[in-house]
């Protein structure tokens, strides 16, 4: 499948400043597929599997010397490893922190040579070595698929085309846009896992896809044994699972066991976050740039990391969603506002990790609350989200009043359109907010 990291990756290949590159982001998300893919543009691709060949892990030990180590890998693996010629691939580098160890020798002494690696869970191993890779390092984040790249995986391309030149003053034509407001019922249920799609496309089966999406959940919480030093397995399930039922809302530690202390919690909810299964949304007072800068760090929202997952985890009635026009199952749950949170991710600089934030008001007199609050260029752009065509936006307008910005963005199943100062963006049309 087509991802748009794919772009990225190349133009790291081509880049004679390159750094030693890391491949960051959850299991199963795509991240060996997408580098075995650029390695096939190279003459020679060297894969190194730490969990599958753990002998090699003994090259890794006493010198880190990175001329050394290749040819004693150019050796065992019977590949050539020549500079401009071979992408040399460390998967599962998190099982040998020695090869991590070794990454920044590759930078420093044999620079030549194309040296990516991937692996999951790798931030917890990273936090352990010290000033890892400061100056010599680039990292991708990488993500379940977008909706565009769903429509492309689809064979639907020409769609995207229809909704990349789209605008308020010509939406896309009202046949089409139905259409892609089916395929966005679809994506909302299955959600962006790679093979979950993969099998969505060759089956059309989407209870295939729920039992898929179940096996990906429980892959993800037996893994939560590895964060046993970190916090206790069972804790970090009770995060995990309430995550989801409090899409939407300030997550309170309290909602998931109001008996044991918010600190206890904390820790577990730290691991899921390091491991690209959740993401904070932070409330900013948004009153200036760096928006990061302005948040109060106690008060935040948290979303799974796929729509999906995030689906199966709430067991929400799918047949109901996908025989009704007015989308009354995207209001449970936030699934329209969990979505858009996680377009947006998908759709920031890869390089960086994801940074959200929300803004609201609480007084008295006039409480607010605007889903997400965005950084174009030196602007401040608040966005809503609204799960069919209608909804007030006070909120809205009282942040545009009182930050003093002219813009503001209304995310919904309309067509493209403006309401004064407010654009009207379809939501499955995300990635306009940028351009």
């Amino acid at each position: 499948m087509k991802r748009k990291i794919d772009q990225y990756l190349l133009d790291w290949a081509t880049n004679k400043h390159r750094k030693v590159l890391v491949v960051r982001g959850a299991r199963q998300v795509g991240k060996t597929y997408s580098i075995r893919q650029l390695g096939s543009t190279f003459p020679y691709f060297l894969e190194v599997n730490f969990e599958k060949d753990k002998d090699v892990a003994k090259f890794f030990e006493g010198n880190l010397n990175p001329q050394t180590i290749c040819e004693k890998l150019s050796a065992y693996y019977r590949m050539p490893i020549e500079s401009g010629k071979t992408l040399l691939f460390f998967d599962e580098i998190q099982v040998c922190q020695n090869a991590i160890s070794s990454l920044r020798y590759f930078y420093e002494d044999l620079p030549s040579i194309h040296v990516v690696a991937a692996g999951s869970l790798l931030e917890f191993v990273l936090e352990e070595i010290p000033s890892f890779g400061v100056g010599r390092l680039t990292s991708l984040f990488m993500y379940p698929l977008s909706f565009e790249e769903f429509i492309d995986a689809l064979g639907e391309t020409k769609l995207n085309v229809f909704i990349d030149e789209a605008s308020a003053d010509f939406p896309v034509d009202e046949v089409f846009h139905k259409r892609i407001l089916e395929y966005l019922k679809t994506f909302l249920i299955i959600g962006g896992m790679p093979d979950v799609v993969k099998h969505y496309v060759e089956f059309r089966d989407l209870l295939l896809c729920q039992r898929l999406l179940d096996d990906i959940l429980l892959t993800y919480k037996q893994d939560f044994s590895k964060y046993r030093k970190n916090a206790p397995v069972g804790r970090i399930q009770d995060v995990f699972e309430s995550i989801s039922f409090q899409s939407g809302n300030r997550f309170k530690y309290a909602t998931i066991d109001a008996t044991v202390k918010s600190t206890l919690f904390k820790d577990s909810l730290e691991m899921l976050v390091k491991s690209g299964l959740a993401y904070k949304i932070f409330n900013t007072s948004a009153s200036g740039i760096p928006l990061g800068a302005q948040i109060k760090a106690d008060q935040f929202k948290v979303i799974l990391f796929d729509v999906g997952a995030q689906q199966r985890e709430q067991n929400n009635n799918i047949g109901e969603m996908l025989v009704s026009d007015d989308y009354p199952m995207v209001n449970k749950g936030s699934i329209a506002e969990v979505f858009a949170g996680l377009e947006l991710i998908k759709d920031g600089n890869p390089h960086l990790p994801p940074a959200q934030y929300y803004w609201q008001r609480e007084a008295r007199s006039s409480q607010a609350e605007v889903d997400y609050v965005i950084q174009i260029g030196d602007q401040i752009v608040p966005v809503e989200v609204k799960s069919g065509t209608k909804g007030q936006m006070q909120s809205m307008h009282l942040f545009l009043s009182e930050k003093k910005q002219s813009r503001g963005i209304r995310l919904s199943l309309e067509n493209f359109g403006k309401m004064g100062d407010i654009e009207i963006i379809p939501l499955y049309a995300i990635r306009h907010i940028h351009q």
